[in-house]
């Protein structure tokens, strides 16, 4: 069954977090989509990801043949690289159902945003419900994640 991570953000932004969870994933060896809530949001990750950084950069698309890529940026449900882990960031949403096949789903939501918050408490109805392991971490004082649940 699919393990689902819960990602409380409240100190950092997700351009902060997140390309150290994707250098994580593509040192598993494993591909990663991160879906975002809009095509503009994907976008602006996509620009970020090439220059977060001086000495390098994390090898990813969000448009042309996605299924070469190890991570996907999209606005929309394909996944075309097959990947064991999606990142579900800025109010995307997933199906439980439809998360089955994935080794992990992490969700980032930024804890200072009620509507956000509001929506990992409902998808994390929801993934138990279907008998997903979750696991809620939050940011600690000094930045890094703390297991709360």
């Amino acid at each position: 069954m699919t393990e689902v991570l819960f990602y409380h953000l409240e100190r950092a932004r997700l351009e902060d977090v997140l390309p150290g969870l994707l250098e994580k994933t593509l040192a598993r060896g494993w591909r990663a989509v991160v879906r975002t809530g809009s095509k503009e949001r994907a976008e602006a990750l996509d620009a970020h990801l090439w220059t977060y950084k001086d000495e390098g950069f994390l090898p990813h698309a969000a448009t042309g043949e996605g299924a070469r890529q190890p991570v996907w940026l999209t606005h929309g449900e394909d996944m075309p690289n097959a990947p064991q882990l999606l990142f579900l960031v800025d109010g995307a949403t997933a199906d439980p159902a439809a998360i089955a096949s994935l080794e992990r789903c992490v969700m980032i939501f930024d804890g200072r945003d009620d509507a956000a918050v509001g929506e990992a408490r409902g998808f994390w109805k929801d993934v138990k419900a279907v008998g997903c392991e979750a696991t809620y971490w939050k940011q600690s004082a000094q930045g890094g994640w703390e297991q709360q649940a």
